[in-house]
């Protein structure tokens, strides 16, 4: 449970805090003797290894690493605190749990961080495979949104121009690497201690991209390399031969916990299918039900358990050369007894195992081969969009089949069925169509967030009959699409098809002025300070979700209106949190009525946080108010 923090009076309402405030503050917490004679309030290297008792010299040597031009910036890119917020738009469902943000992924993920760390249980990403024209760069870590508003068109230019990621350039890896790192990092930010992460890759990255998930998630979290065969059929014209398949790189959050601990990854079993249960039979009328036969023998040669065996026909068999029983000659006495070993209709065969099919797991465990057949491949994909938009021509090369998403969400959350998914390279909005179905089919109340890039690109400009302005206006669209479809199909279900629909926008709250020293500096600085820390245009409900993120709220925390106050409530956070807008606050003596009801609890005595302008209330007000809550303003 998060408990508010202890102050009375917070004063105006700072950013959001930093990846790396909160990781040095944690450390900090942990052993203060770092930070004697730090630079900046940031150790020295030297006084790090000194504190793991780690040789300096012998540091300075060879070490195993993965390295590329621009490693540092995307490492700091990570970091960096968000100059953003996300604006609710008109055309979402305001009640619903599902989100669908329009915005750069980057900022997005940094603006997510604070409210849904660790609270995210699949990530599927499917990112541009970097075949050399899949993405533009560069991101610019500086001024996020900014630049974002000038790739999507929502602003003027600047002259810059942006250009595909291609072969020639001598960079190509790296930028690739650039363009991910950060984002990787942010996702296991978000990822619950029993997360997955699943990513499709081709061969351009797939050694690249393993590298980097085992810096970030660490090797001892890899979990499988799945090979998806994407094509029904070869290319004749592939000019060495025909790829037929992609990699689904997958990692843990946490696979060192035993499988039964409930805070490391548990993958669920796939469902039985009807064919794998009819290779069953009950040739013997066994009163147990149907049965297979199973080797009795294997490879692993043990003395003991090389015995020779007598069959009810009266043949003495051994085993194989190199091989011996799997059970001692007491247990296979046992089983004989039992009736658990088959010798074959004659009793002569050499003896097998049987296993009944009552007796069996209710599942199989999942491979690394997923063959079209059972997952789809990307001509399913496409001819499942042209259902949804027969309107159009197709929009995306290589969309990914709603059955192969299925799969994913099965092993991953089919047993969670109040969990969140999230795919930031949301494309078509696959995942939010699998996520619907799989709730729709076993009742489920799963939720999804995706973050699609709101500028177009050459795919929505192939067909003049494509009225969807950009890529995030198409997957808005499918999901809608996708979701009357369900509702048709399953009329008995009344679960959550809708989404909220939210945009990258310029944070409203300016931030504090730093601290300079300079005569001219420190008047521009007083005079920021004092014209107000809201910027103009503003609006109740964009800056609502902006203090919602920064406080730690989901975005889709629920509110009622209490004495002229929003009170905000969300399961993940053990508070409720009341903003008040208003430019004069009439209402105190109601609302310090209501909080008088409510009785103090809480750290110190007090329950909850309560935003408002800085003018809005009176000294004494604010004094009475603070006996109550925790007050913040802007």
């Amino acid at each position: 449970m998060t408990t508010p923090p202890n102050t009375q009076d917070n004063g105006p309402l700072d950013n959001p805090t930093g990846l790396f405030a909160e990781r040095l503050a944690a450390l900090r917490q942990l052993a203060p003797e770092l930070f004697a004679g730090s630079r900046d309030g940031v150790p020295t290297v030297a006084a790090i290894q000194a504190f793991l008792g780690e040789d300096e010299s012998a540091a300075k040597g060879e070490v195993f690493e993965f390295s590329w031009v621009g490693k540092a910036e995307a490492k700091r890119g990570a970091g960096l605190t968000p100059t953003g917020t996300l604006v609710p738009q008109a055309d979402g469902v305001a009640e619903s749990q599902n989100l669908i943000i329009e915005g750069d992924n980057l900022e997005v993920l940094r603006i997510l961080r604070k409210s849904y760390a660790g609270q995210i249980k699949l990530i599927y990403i499917d990112p541009p495979y970097n075949t050399g024209n899949d993405f533009v760069y560069p991101d610019n870590y500086a001024e996020p949104v900014a630049e974002y508003l000038r790739r999507s068109g929502k602003v003027d230019g600047d002259g810059r121009q942006l250009t595909a990621n291609t072969r020639a350039d001598g960079r190509f890896h790296s930028k690739w690497l650039t363009m991910m790192y950060p984002r990787l990092v942010l996702a296991r930010e978000l990822l619950r201690e029993d997360g997955v992460i699943f990513i499709s890759i081709d061969d351009n990255e797939v050694h690249n991209l393993r590298a980097i998930m085992n810096e970030i998630f660490g090797e001892e979290n890899f979990v499988a390399s799945v090979v998806w065969q994407k094509k029904f059929s070869p290319q004749n014209d592939a000019t060495y031969m025909s790829d037929m398949h992609d990699y689904i790189i997958v990692f843990a959050k946490n696979t060192k916990q035993k499988r039964t601990d409930e805070h490391g990854l548990t993958l669920n079993l796939l469902p039985r299918t009807s064919a794998q249960d009819n290779l069953y039979t009950n040739r013997d009328n066994d009163k147990r039900g149907p049965w297979q036969s199973d080797n009795l023998t294997v490879k692993s040669y043990s003395a003991k358990y090389d015995y020779p065996i007598t069959t009810p026909s009266g043949r003495e068999v051994h085993p194989s050369k190199g091989t011996c029983w799997r059970v001692s000659r007491e247990r296979l006495d046992e089983l004989v007894a039992d009736n658990r070993i088959w010798f074959g209709e004659d009793g002569g065969n050499v003896p097998r195992l049987k296993r009944f099919l009552s007796e069996v797991q209710d599942g199989v465990v999942p491979t690394t081969w997923w063959p079209y057949e059972t997952v789809g491949h990307n001509q399913e994909a496409k001819q499942e969009l042209k259902k949804l938009f027969p309107e159009t021509d197709d929009i995306f090369d290589t969309p990914k089949p709603v059955r192969l998403l299925k799969r994913i969400l099965e092993l991953s959350m089919r047993t969670d069925k109040s969990a969140i998914a999230m795919d930031f390279f949301a494309g078509s909005g696959t995942l939010a169509h699998a996520v619907m179905e799989l709730n729709a089919q076993d009742d489920g109340n799963r939720a999804f967030i995706l973050v699609q890039e709101g500028f177009a690109r050459e795919a929505t400009e192939r067909d003049a009959r494509i009225t969807f302005p950009t890529i995030a206006a198409f997957t808005r669209e499918r999901v809608r699409r996708a979701a009357t479809k369900l509702q048709a199909a399953h009329p008995m279900f009344d679960g959550d098809f809708g989404f909220q629909s939210f945009t990258l926008a310029p944070a409203h709250i300016r931030p504090l002025p730093r601290r300079t020293y300079g005569d001219a500096d420190m008047q521009a600085a007083m005079t920021d300070m004092f014209a107000g820390r809201l910027h103009d245009g503003w609006t109740v409900d964009g800056l609502a979700s902006e203090l919602l993120l920064s406080e730690g709220f989901p975005l889709t925390s629920t509110y009622t209106v209490v004495a002229g106050w929003r009170m905000y409530t969300a399961a993940e956070v053990g508070y409720p949190l009341y903003i008040n807008l208003d430019h004069t606050i009439a209402s105190v003596a109601e609302f310090l009525t209501y909080l008088a009801q409510r009785g103090r609890v809480g750290v110190n005595k007090r329950h909850g946080v309560a935003i408002f302008q800085d003018s809005a209330m009176t000294t004494a007000n604010r004094v009475n108010v603070a006996e109550y809550v925790t007050i913040k303003t802007v």
